[in-house]
């Protein structure tokens, strides 16, 4: 609470009479046991969210006649006078059967006992009421985005407040993530290309949702060739050789034939590379592009190679059909204009033989 100032009004009779009982009550014979509880006081205990307002209740019996709040020592309220300047202090309730206390947006600074005083015709009756403000987790602290080659080892940092003091942990956001063990240090010991990306830190204490940070982990490693694809030509088609490869950073990929490094555009050689592989494409493919091709992937971290052929392949050969030619009169010796006559000297005699035929056929039925 701030600091205490007495407003103007009131019964000047009896405020000094109450602070004589005051005195009484706060007298270093009644002062609070290192427990905190005031002998014979009832005690209360209220729990608030940081940012909420937090009601003191404080009831009266019948006999009492005033009554006063007290952070600690120190006085907020006597009776209807406020000695308090902060502005989110106030009575909530006032009247013969509750006295109350309300502050509005409350802070950690509010933490604490505070208690209410009712003055009866004999000795102080009190109340103390013990306010607990509990604060969302807050992480105010992170690893930044850190670069490791493989094998390093690495220790990652998140910081956080609030109350309850909030639990951390961390969690791998991959497919093969495994869970960590709760902490706010995540050492990683030996660390693959595997265990490279982000990680993420949450803090929870039940008081809101979680505050969750990440922090990006990248893994450098020496470049590999996982794959090699070889597409068969013809003389004079276009062949195709494809490079995969792997490696952080990225790595940047060369081919060679031989001791001799392929450029692109010359000789009828295209290369085209990408973050992971590297086409080369063999254009009007004659005898000498046939034979092995090399393909070199390199980082800051290491070179690597591997080799595959460009074949050659063989269009089979198609040979005509032979057709067999057509009868002709001319096996006959019979050419030229002798060949139509030829023909129809034929045709009569077939003709003559059906009619012979239908002749005899019809004595036979008679």
């Amino acid at each position: 609470m701030g600091p205490l100032v007495r407003s103007a009004g009131g019964s000047h009779q009896w405020l000094a009479s109450f602070f004589l009982g005051l005195c009484w009550f706060l007298s270093p014979g009644r002062l609070a046991a290192p427990g905190g509880d005031y002998p014979g006081a009832t005690v209360d205990n209220l729990v608030v969210r940081k940012g909420d307002t937090a009601v003191l209740r404080c009831y009266l019996e019948d006999g009492a006649s005033k009554g006063a709040w007290l952070n600690r020592s120190s006085i907020i309220f006597a009776g209807g006078d406020k000695w308090s300047v902060d502005p989110r202090v106030s009575i909530a309730t006032a009247n013969r059967r509750e006295y109350s206390l309300q502050i509005q947006d409350v802070d950690v600074t509010d933490d604490g006992p505070y208690t209410c005083s009712v003055q009866t015709q004999h000795t102080p009756r009190t109340m103390q009421v013990h306010l607990t403000v509990q604060v969302s987790p807050k992480i105010f602290r992170i690893s930044s985005d850190i670069v490791v080659n493989e094998g390093s080892n690495v220790t990652l940092v998140c910081l956080a407040t609030g109350k309850p003091e909030p639990s951390i942990s961390w969690r791998h956001i991959s497919p093969s993530a495994k869970p960590f063990e709760s902490g706010q240090y995540l050492d990683i010991y030996g660390i693959t290309r595997d265990q490279a990306g982000e990680y993420e830190c949450s803090a929870e204490n039940d008081v809101s949702v979680p505050d969750v940070k990440k922090v990006k982990v990248t893994v450098n490693f020496a470049p590999t060739i996982q794959e090699l694809k070889s597409s068969g030509v013809v003389l004079g088609g276009s062949g195709l050789l494809r490079c995969e490869g792997a490696g952080v950073p990225a790595p940047v990929f060369e081919w060679y034939r031989g001791e001799r490094k392929l450029i692109n555009g010359q000789q009828g050689i295209a290369i085209k590379n990408y973050s992971t592989r590297s086409l080369l494409t063999v254009t009007n493919v004659t005898e000498e592009h046939f034979g092995n091709y090399t393909c070199v992937a390199a980082n800051k971290l290491g070179t690597t190679n591997a080799s595959l052929p460009l074949n050659q392949i063989i269009e089979p050969t198609t040979s005509s059909p032979v057709s067999s030619p057509a009868p002709s009169t001319a096996q006959y010796g019979v050419t030229g204009d002798a060949e139509v006559l030829f023909s129809c000297w034929y045709l009569v005699l077939t003709l003559s033989s059906l009619t012979s035929i239908f002749y005899l056929k019809n004595i036979i039925l008679h």
